[in-house]
């Protein structure tokens, strides 16, 4: 089949490839060239993407506030490419609402007008906005826009083209092809295979990881057991689509001071049994609009990031954790101190600074803390028990107090010793990005502590799901019908029993089912990546995978940014023998540990990596475009 030709093929419709078009029609505009030709390819839908698509359901939530979404770049921003203003979600919003009517449909209009910039948004509705934008961009005129459904399965050609094989044999060619695929997902495990077949063969249901919206979690057998692995972001969303569907009321718990819910079961409901690695869901965000804690550093400074980064060679665990350490032990402390000022005593802070090591610190936090429903030690923001078995009591006397800290922590998030802590984890994970892409951990660290556990931490506690959400979840809990099962969860099949089993060494509780859901999502490794196009890069050797000191990474080396105007790349493929393709630009996730930040969607007055990366795109690919153009 004979390939159609463009001046650029973009692969991934969602919002860096929306935004990598964006620069391409301002730039254009700004230099009164002649429109490029451009084919926009995704699998699943252009403009939202796999992520925002909009036939999800309306209960699937973003977890980021609506006046923190945008996809225009503003001074914010270091690039060398021209201002291009443009409505951020919460105007285009009020656009909508005053317009009174919308092409996706009515609810379009019905979300756009419930929204402030306070609010966190349907998933579908942010998805709207992504199209809208790419649509707005097409009918500048600056960019001839040629929308292509399909997969993307090989990338062929050297030289001055090259050509994107889709599935079904179609082939796009192009002086340039940008990758910005985003969440890639990975392919199915040995353990997944195993329980997928076990469930074949004995007539069970199993619902295995992926995106949600790509998933049916839905008609659940009323009244039975049903196992669930996965307390992170996916499962709030799963939990507001069933609750829903099961028609129970929420009603406000009359008195209480932090927003408690009181669920009032319909009868329909299942007993969802819950386990994870961590054992507890992810923490909440903050209640849209109220003032959160500021973090002012007193160790983990700026300059101190700049130094490490300069002096290379880190580990992370030996180095870094304490000092972060002494930084969340601090916030506490001083928080727990405004709040309960009885609770703490002694010279803490002389405490922190001579602590060098976790066990000191934690040995601080015991004996500056005088009152049991405050005690917390720094081990426990990585395994809530602090890796000892506590037995059913314990495990619930633990939840009790969760559900207590999280009402706390996100309707008073100024006081709140935990909503510190997560505030203060929200800034120093920035910087430590910001270490990994500067190469300052050595191979062995990165690999053990940055990408083992630090990143999956860091997540839980600073990129929760929305209070609403979080209220609803915590009322499940207290009704029984969600209950979880412990840290630790083992999932296995019983081939004896014919059914599902899941147990915690730590809690002690065995439990077995029908049912399996994975509300996890296997994301972002691209070393075990599905995605057909990376695969046969990989394959092939026309890619590798990052390493630093050969220690793999999770993700594809791809060369830094080169944010000046006379850069000839930027963020060009690597292969597996060291050479860059200057034709292909890889952005984002797949790309993650040399472009830190990437996988954090654009923001208005905040640096964006993902806006900037598009617009290092866009230079090539007109670079390109030109060269082509008169050959």
């Amino acid at each position: 089949m004979s390939p159609e030709h463009f001046d650029a093929v973009i692969v991934g419709g969602g919002p860096r490839g929306v935004a990598t078009v964006l620069r391409l029609a301002a730039r254009v505009r700004a230099e009164g060239a002649a429109p490029l030709r451009v084919a926009l390819l995704d699998a699943l839908a252009i403009g939202p993407g796999a992520t925002w698509r909009l036939d999800q359901p309306a209960a699937y939530l973003n977890n980021t506030q609506a006046d923190a979404t945008t996809v225009h770049p503003d001074d914010s921003t270091r690039m060398s490419g021209p201002p291009a203003p443009g409505p951020d979600l919460v105007d285009w919003a009020r656009r909508v609402r005053a317009e009174g009517a919308h092409p996706a449909g009515d609810w379009v209009v019905e979300e756009a007008s419930a929204l402030t910039g306070a609010t966190f948004p349907t998933r579908r509705l942010q998805g709207v906005y992504y199209r809208d934008q790419l649509e707005a961009a097409a009918e500048t005129g600056a960019v001839v826009l040629t929308e292509v459904l399909g997969r993307a399965v090989d990338l062929e050609g050297m030289g001055a083209e090259r050509t994107v094989v889709l599935e079904d044999g179609r082939r796009l060619s192009a002086p340039a092809v940008v990758l910005a695929q985003g969440m890639v997902q990975g392919r199915r495990s040995r353990e997944v295979e195993e329980l997928a077949g076990f469930a074949a063969r004995h007539g069970l249901r199993y619902v295995e990881p992926g995106m949600p919206a790509e998933r049916d979690f839905t008609g659940l057998p009323a009244g039975q057991d049903v196992l669930v692995r996965g307390l992170g972001a996916n499962l709030f969303d799963v939990l507001g689509q069933l609750a829903e569907e099961w028609g129970g009321e929420f009603e406000p718990v009359e008195g209480d001071l932090h927003g408690r819910l009181r669920y009032l079961p319909s009868g329909r409901e299942p007993r969802l049994l819950v386990g994870s690695r961590r054992g507890v869901p992810y923490r909440s965000k903050p209640e849209g609009g109220r003032s959160v804690r500021p973090f002012v550093p007193r160790w983990a400074s700026p300059e101190w990031f700049t130094a490490l980064a300069a002096r290379g060679g880190i580990d992370f665990a030996d180095e870094v954790w304490p000092v972060l350490g002494r930084e969340f032990a601090r916030v506490y402390l001083e928080a727990l101190g405004e709040l309960r000022p009885q609770a703490v005593g002694g010279d803490w802070l002389a405490g922190l600074e001579a602590a060098s090591t976790v066990e000191e610190i934690d040995a601080v936090l015991e004996a500056s803390i005088g009152e049991e429903e405050w005690t917390w030690a720094l081990e426990e923001l990585h395994r809530p028990t602090r890796g000892e078995e506590v037995g059913p009591d314990g495990w619930a006397r633990l939840v009790r107090r969760l559900i207590r800290d999280e009402l706390g922590s996100m309707s008073d998030p100024w006081r709140h010793p935990r909503a510190a802590v997560n505030g203060a984890m929200g800034a120093l994970r920035r910087e430590v990005g910001r270490l990994t892409a500067r190469g300052a951990f050595t191979g062995v660290s990165l690999a053990r502590d940055v990408l083992g556990w630090f990143d999956g931490d860091s997540l839980a506690l600073a990129s929760g799901p929305p209070a609403e959400r979080v209220r609803l979840v915590l009322a499940l809990l207290e009704a029984g019908v969600v209950e979880l099962l412990g840290p630790g969860t083992a999932v296995e099949a019983d081939e004896d029993a014919g059914l599902f089993r899941a147990s915690s060494a730590v809690t002690g509780r065995e439990v077995s089912s029908e049912v399996l859901l994975e509300t996890r999502m296997s994301k972002g490794k691209v070393p075990d990546t599905d995605d057909p196009l990376l695969r046969a890069l990989l394959d092939s050797g026309r890619a590798r995978i990052h390493t630093v000191d050969g220690v793999e990474t999770h993700s594809m080396e791809a060369t830094g940014a080169e944010i000046a105007e006379d850069a000839e790349g930027g963020h060009n493929l690597v292969s597996a023998d060291g050479e860059v393709d200057p034709a292909v630009v890889v952005l984002g996730i797949p790309a993650q540990s040399t472009q830190p930040g990437s996988a954090i969607g654009a923001a208005p007055g905040v640096p964006s990596p993902l806006l900037a990366g598009a617009d290092v795109a866009a230079r090539q690919v007109i670079a390109r475009a030109r060269v082509s153009a008169r050959l």
